[in-house]
């Protein structure tokens, strides 16, 4: 018999694509959404490149009736929580509203998981709990500090789940700390989708290759790197849900609580990303260089050791792959889901490689 996942924030980017690899895996998933960051559209389009339902319950994780309702009557093996805002800039003007949802929604769905007895929980953290990194590549046992309202957030719920799973031995809880997710479903059916300015490179660097937005600005050419831009880890949207799947399977085998880094172990400098980006779309793509901002470090990229070990998991997309799909779903979908009706009238794309 299929175990029954609740997935939060099932709609966003990383949930729609674990939600794909879960449906495709056998699980049977339950989608809450409350949609103030997502569209609906996301749902019929997993269930398209699936072949499969899944049971979709408009909510907040912080409205306690409507959640309680749905632990009653689903069945609910386990959970994989996304449900947040995300946005590390929106976080240092909108603190309050980053701890609300983040941290008080977090509260409130453990509080209706020990009530129902629902102990198995996959939590989507952030390498930005490590702040500046002393030294690279990070492994999951280095100090962890923050530097924005976001970070701060994902840190707490951090140690919620520390003290929570000291109190209850019952308590199976993985903490996987995403890198920099990139990249879109081969389809070009699900993707990332911005609401305003994109805050994470390759959403932006696609939307000035569409014609979207005029230039990248690329912060800071004379960092101590190859050629003078900042290196980040950046993994493939699908690698990484891979990686919940890894672990939802994990807790189901053994006991206790883990965490572990999800990237790919290499570091690709901005400039890199940028022209694997220009292969991918065929032309070149606007940029300038700006001054660094202030919090940015040279170098950032992942230990993967763990992942490995624990969960039999490693990154198996590599930049490229990421830019090709990226451009696929930015060019199906100019106007990300907004755009529905026109989209899925258009035939589907062949990049460049």
């Amino acid at each position: 018999m299929a175990h029954t996942v609740l997935v939060t924030g099932a709609a966003g980017y990383i949930g729609s694509h674990t939600c794909v690899c879960l449906l495709e895996a056998g699980w049977r998933v339950i989608a809450l959404d409350n949609f103030s960051n997502s569209s609906p559209a996301v749902l019929s389009r997993i269930e398209e490149i699936t072949g499969r339902t899944l049971a979709m319950i408009e909510a907040d994780v912080r409205d306690h009736a409507a959640l309680s309702q749905l632990l009653q009557s689903e069945g609910i093996d386990a959970v994989v929580h996304f449900a947040g805002l995300k946005a590390v800039a929106e976080s240092v003007s909108r603190p309050l509203e980053y701890f609300d949802n983040n941290v008080a929604g977090s509260l409130a769905l453990l509080r209706a998981l020990n009530l129902h007895g629902i102990r198995r929980l996959v939590f989507s953290s952030s390498a930005t709990v490590y702040g500046e990194p002393q030294s690279v590549p990070v492994t999951e046992t280095a100090p962890l500090s923050v530097t924005n309202p976001y970070g701060r957030s994902k840190l707490i719920i951090e140690q919620m789940l520390g003290d929570l799973a000291h109190a209850d031995a019952e308590w199976r809880i993985a903490t996987l700390r995403y890198f920099n997710p990139a990249g879109a479903h081969e389809s070009g059916r699900l993707g990332e989708d911005p609401r305003g300015i994109p805050n994470n490179l390759m959403p932006y660097v696609a939307q000035v290759a569409l014609g979207r937005r005029p230039c990248l600005s690329i912060f800071g050419n004379d960092y101590p790197t190859p050629d003078g831009t900042g290196l980040r880890d950046y993994i493939h949207v699908m690698d990484l849900a891979r990686g919940h799947l890894a672990a939802l399977n994990r807790l189901f085998r053994h006991s206790g609580c883990f965490t572990v880094n999800l990237g790919t172990g290499q570091g690709t400098s901005v400039l890199q990303a940028v022209q694997a980006f220009e292969a991918a779309c065929g032309h070149p793509i606007a940029r300038r260089f700006s001054s660094r901002r202030p919090g940015d470090v040279a170098a950032c990229y992942a230990s993967c050791e763990a992942a490995e070990t624990l969960l039999d998991w490693r990154a198996e997309k590599n930049v490229a792959q990421m830019c090709v799909d990226q451009w696929r779903w930015q060019s199906l979908n100019p106007d990300g889901y907004r755009d529905c009706a026109s989209a899925s009238q258009q035939p589907v794309a062949t990049p460049q490689s």
